[in-house]
């Protein structure tokens, strides 16, 4: 998955898209097209600031613990940068949003990317 070299970050976002995938089957029982569609976003909002975060962790350098440090918090700020950005244009974008759906998915595949500190890496 786009040359990431911790197996934790790769576990937990396929985590999030198959987490992802069986909330917006939920929400299409529950609320329809709209539902479904709304808890896929909400996932994908999540997937893509991890992937940011993936990214950016993956390409810093990390010779010392302050450098590993910094590249820590300058993933996770990205990752918020991401997050705000993309739940603004979907809020403001998608009209027909079921924000249940949204913002509960949302909200579970956040919890699910703070799992990689289970995630063994061998």
């Amino acid at each position: 998955m786009i040359g990431l070299r911790s197996r934790a970050l790769r576990t937990v976002l396929r985590w999030q898209l198959l987490v992802t995938a069986a909330l917006a089957a939920i929400s299409a029982l529950a609320a329809g097209r709209h539902g479904a569609v709304s808890a896929a976003l909400g996932g994908l909002v999540s997937f893509v600031a991890g992937l940011g975060f993936a990214a950016v962790a993956s390409a810093s350098r990390k010779d010392s613990v302050g450098l590993a440090m910094l590249a820590a918090l300058r993933a996770e700020a990205v990752k918020i940068v991401l997050i705000v950005a993309l739940l603004w244009v979907v809020l403001s974008v998608y009209k027909s949003v079921v924000i249940v759906a949204f913002i509960g998915t949302f909200t579970v595949t956040v919890i699910v990317f703070a799992l990689a500190l289970f995630v063994r890496e061998k």
